[in-house]
């Protein structure tokens, strides 16, 4: 069975949810006037000078260009950008959470020294770095660590920090099998956000459809789960280039479940030989896909260097939608790199400005302008897209 995608297992829903779900009431923050003056003076600035901001560097504090590299990528997220630039995140701070919301906090501040630093200057991540670890205690250290895992520990923290539901509901154990697939995945979807509801997840998450069917009976049970990113395998031909396309379709071609992997079936009751597909339920605002470029070998891993071409613009997810669907066509602003091997390797960033829409390439401390034509390459690990117009949402 294909482990490729990243889901938040939903909980069961509340018998009483409007009974049971709080919402921090939208007080201001008098205190962060100050500073959001001064950042929308800075960013005032520079859209009246040829001065571009977001262009500063992170320092490397030892084989930290992982968390750089996306720390860079969610910098130019632009909507998550203003979200830290502007202080909006201060009045959605959840003290309830487990880090009683200094992740957040950090992070904000980094975005917001990342936007009114001089382009030349190049600023230390160690604070924030600080927090992340104490969230995440596996990023302890100054071990190299997987770009992706990163960005699921760091979005997960974020969320929970800012997320809008104070008291989750209880569970309830009530089935929707009975539904048709339509009304299903909304009353999923009202689930999970009766429990997780930020403006990261607003950004972030999406609606994956698993649909398993009977090779005996042919019944189709159909599964929705949220997604904050999805893992595409990369497809082997001969000749060593793939589409991005390719590798969407892999990932949702029908599977057969046979021998070890049969499911049970819930009508016939018993282990049965099955097919399973995915499909796209509700498409994010901010796709993420990763490529599956390393393999968890029992013996060695090892990493794929399959050149997959992807667009720019205009990538057009129509297809994939498990539904009738009129837009669903994204843009590229960021892209995660690995260069080198399993055995020891770099990360750097290339980022599309959402001031200036410019490509720049950030090499930890290090930001030089590229040109969008070398945008694409072998090195690619998580491609950041952003849906071309917000209505478009299913």
């Amino acid at each position: 069975m294909r482990d490729s995608y990243t889901v938040t297992l939903p909980e069961e829903p509340p018998a009483l949810p409007d009974l049971h779900k709080e919402l921090r009431p939208r007080t201001s923050m008098p205190g962060s006037l100050l500073v959001s003056t001064f950042v929308g003076l800075v960013l005032n600035k520079t859209k009246s000078s040829k001065v571009v901001q977001g262009l500063t560097g992170l320092r490397n504090l030892g084989n930290t260009c992982f968390m750089n590299s996306i720390l860079q990528c969610l910098s130019n997220t632009k909507e998550l950008r203003d979200y830290c630039l502007q202080n909006q995140y201060l009045r959605d701070l959840n003290n309830n959470s487990r880090m009683r919301t200094a992740l957040m906090s950090e992070f904000a501040k980094l975005i917001q020294l990342l936007w009114t630093s001089s382009p030349n200057d190049s600023v230390s991540p160690s604070e924030f770095k600080t927090q992340i670890q104490r969230y995440a205690p596996r990023f302890v250290g100054y071990n190299q660590q997987d770009a992706q895992e990163f960005l699921r520990f760091l979005l997960d923290g974020l969320h929970g920090e800012v997320n809008r539901v104070l008291v989750r509901p209880r569970a309830n154990a009530d089935t929707l099998d009975h539904l048709p697939d339509d009304e299903k995945s909304r009353q999923m979807w009202r689930r999970y956000q009766e429990r997780e509801d930020s403006r990261v997840s607003d950004l972030f998450v999406g609606q994956l459809k698993s649909s398993l069917t009977c090779s005996e009976c042919g019944y189709c049970s159909t599964a929705f789960d949220p997604f904050w990113d999805l893992s595409l395998p990369i497809p082997k031909k001969g000749y060593g280039e793939v589409t991005l396309m390719d590798c969407l379709r892999l990932f949702t071609k029908e599977d057969v479940l046979d021998g070890d992997e049969k499911p049970t079936c819930c009508r016939c009751k018993a282990r049965t030989r099955c097919t399973k597909k995915f499909s796209i339920q509700k498409f994010p605002k901010i796709l993420v896909l990763h490529l599956k470029r390393f393999s968890e070998a029992r013996i060695r891993a090892s990493k794929l260097t399959t050149f997959v071409n992807f667009p720019l613009k205009d990538l057009d997810l129509r297809e994939f939608a498990s539904q009738s669907c009129n837009h669903a066509v994204y843009n590229l602003y960021a892209v995660s790199n690995h260069s080198g091997t399993t055995m020891g390797g770099h990360y750097t960033a290339y980022c599309k400005s959402p001031i200036s829409s410019e490509w720049h390439s950030f090499n930890d401390s290090r930001v030089t302008p590229m040109s969008s034509s070398h945008v694409r390459s072998s090195d690619a690990y998580l491609l950041f897209y952003e849906l071309a117009s917000p209505s478009s949402r299913m």
